[in-house]
């Protein structure tokens, strides 16, 4: 393998174990998080291990932040890969006017920049007539949210526009694969102020690097969608058959906090 991978939200868990797949790979990676700093340690590690390393900073809420990004990183470099796995999230009911700023973020990062950032690479490795993108959704894509509710719909979105641009692209050369995990060990809940959610004390926590090996390999195979874990599995297949209205409270009662 040869060629750049560009991962963002690379300072930690699943942005940072697929960084480590792309290292092992082949690839040289181009890395990016708000903040740079957070990303030294992983990138001296892969420094270390021989793979060409470049850290950018990047606001992915910001209007123009994936567009600014990829023209960063695409800088004398042609990027192979794409693994878009920045994503923000938030616990907070519609009506709770504290979490304003922080809902506003998740839809600007999972949704807008999510979308941009493909869509830049979707028509630059179609003219070249190869690469791969790796979206990190969730399994919350496959059903409604109470409690998490602009998290879950824009997950729906990215798994939504990953299946279709698959589609778009066959006899390319190019992949779109979605990644859906159930929680993973990782910061991103304390983050966003689930950490007590009932969800997280009934449901085991997969390992960030066995998630990210099973999307590496996804994406590496042209996969539509990676689901990792039999449960998760069961879960995405069972949501199609209930009933709309169970399945909502059923997940207003996943993310309740403890009282």
């Amino acid at each position: 393998m040869s060629g750049w991978c560009l991962v963002t939200g690379a300072s930690g868990g699943i942005g940072a174990e697929l960084a480590r797949e792309a290292a092992r790979d082949g690839y040289d990676l181009i890395l990016s998080a708000r903040d740079v700093a957070r990303i030294e340690p992983l990138a001296q590690e892969l420094r270390d291990g021989g793979r060409d390393v470049v850290t950018l900073a990047a606001d992915l809420a910001q209007p123009d932040g994936a567009e600014t990004l990829w023209h960063a990183a695409r800088d004398g470099r042609e990027i192979a890969v794409l693994v878009n796995n920045a994503g923000l999230g938030v616990h907070g009911r519609i009506q709770d006017g504290d979490t304003w700023g922080r809902e506003r973020e998740t839809v600007a990062v999972n949704v807008t920049a999510a979308a941009d950032l493909m869509k830049l690479a979707a028509v630059d490795m179609a003219a070249r007539g190869a690469g791969r993108i790796l979206n990190v959704a969730s399994s919350a894509a496959f059903m409604p949210g109470p409690g998490m509710g602009r998290y879950h719909a824009s997950k729906v979105f990215l798994l939504y526009l990953s299946e279709a641009a698959w589609q778009d692209l066959q006899g390319t050369g190019v992949s779109v694969t979605a990644l859906c995990p159930g929680p993973v060990d990782t910061g991103f809940f304390d983050a966003g102020g689930m950490q007590d959610a009932l969800a997280l004390r009934m449901l085991p926590k997969a390992r960030a690097d066995v998630v990210a090996r099973a999307g590496w390999r996804g994406a590496k195979a042209g996969r539509r969608m990676v689901v990792p874990g039999l449960l998760y599995k069961i879960i995405g297949f069972s949501t199609r058959f209930m009933p709309r209205g169970a399945l909502v409270r059923g997940t207003q009662t996943y993310w309740s906090k403890r009282r």
